[in-house]
């Protein structure tokens, strides 16, 4: 599976705009049916609200995609949300934004622009990661020479998850996955070839994403 973006948690954002309130509650869904669940959840918690509408992006490529408007005119709510996962290229993320109907209609360009800013403004409270699938390698090194490779581990984009200091040291490393080869090229390069290598386990690691 390649690397994915998706939100860094569970949580929700609320907007007043002429009054009515626009509140979107984001989650991650591994499935359509976690997903659905979701929208049911959220439906039931605002059962007094005017509309819940959603939308949600699943699976690798986002094979699945869905919108709903929940009332509002076609194309106003859903869409505007859908469109904004899709442009900030996340996955396995699903959308609701209830809407508490304040007695002043926006128009159709203003629903678009409401539903749009309230998820765009939700992604950037909650925040947005990068699950990348990592490699545990371990390093071991000479005494003498463990300074100098840890200098260079620091340096470098990769991350040292622990040490362990035995009769020599050795370094536990996360290295993306398409990158172990270069990795121990590096490590020769850095050590004059007096490393250790045992390459472990794989596991995802969740990084912040910029704004």
């Amino acid at each position: 599976m390649k690397n994915y973006r998706t939100i860094k948690e569970y949580g929700s954002h609320e907007l007043i705009i002429k009054k009515s309130r626009f509140i979107c509650t984001l989650r991650r869904t591994e499935s359509e049916d976690e997903a659905q669940a979701f929208i049911e959840e959220m439906k039931k918690e605002h059962w007094k609200a005017n509309h819940n509408c959603s939308a949600y992006l699943i699976g690798e490529n986002n094979h699945i995609q869905r919108a709903s408007d929940d009332g509002e005119p076609s194309g106003t709510a859903g869409v505007p949300m859908l469109e904004v996962l899709k442009k900030r290229r996340l996955q396995n993320v699903t959308a609701v934004v209830t809407r508490y109907f304040g007695g002043t209609k926006l128009g159709a360009g203003g629903l678009i622009r409401a539903y749009g800013q309230v998820t765009s403004e939700a992604l950037n409270h909650i925040g947005i990661v990068e699950k990348q699938l990592q490699q545990f390698v371990a390093v071991t090194v000479s005494y003498p020479v463990s300074g100098k490779l840890q200098n260079r581990l620091e340096e470098s984009a990769y991350t040292i998850h622990s040490t362990d200091y035995t009769a020599e040291v050795t370094f536990h490393c996360l290295i993306p996955a398409d990158k172990t080869d270069i990795f121990k090229r590096e490590i020769i390069e850095w050590t004059s070839a007096q490393a250790a290598f045992q390459v472990g386990a794989k596991a995802w690691i969740e990084v912040p994403v910029e704004k």
